[in-house]
């Protein structure tokens, strides 16, 4: 757990991920640059995350991985993590997933 610098309290790093993406559209590398955390780390908390806004009425939303060379969008894909190539050009130049809580 980190400490939050503003408020003196401890706050989990699901906590600090949830605050951070109510604000603004983060992908899961500037994630875990601002927690300090790694990259996995932010895939195996999203599926948590998901849950637990839901109970709040809130909801994570996935703006999908894109293939920088044909253009395919990763639209029904329902993992949380980056996909490795694009299944049409087979291109491994795929713009990263997104994510924010509404």
């Amino acid at each position: 757990m980190q400490r939050s610098q503003n408020k003196g309290c401890v706050k989990t790093i699901r906590k600090q991920m949830i605050e951070l993406l109510e604000n603004k559209e983060m992908s899961a590398r500037e994630l875990s640059r601002t927690i300090e955390i790694r990259e996995k780390e932010v895939y195996a908390h999203l599926s948590h995350i998901a849950r637990s806004v839901a109970a709040q009425r809130k909801k994570l939303i996935i703006i999908p991985a894109e293939c920088l060379v044909c253009g395919y969008v990763f639209e029904n894909r329902k993992r949380y993590t980056r996909p490795s190539r694009c299944p049409h050009c087979k291109s491994e130049h795929i713009q990263n997933p997104v994510y924010r809580i509404d």
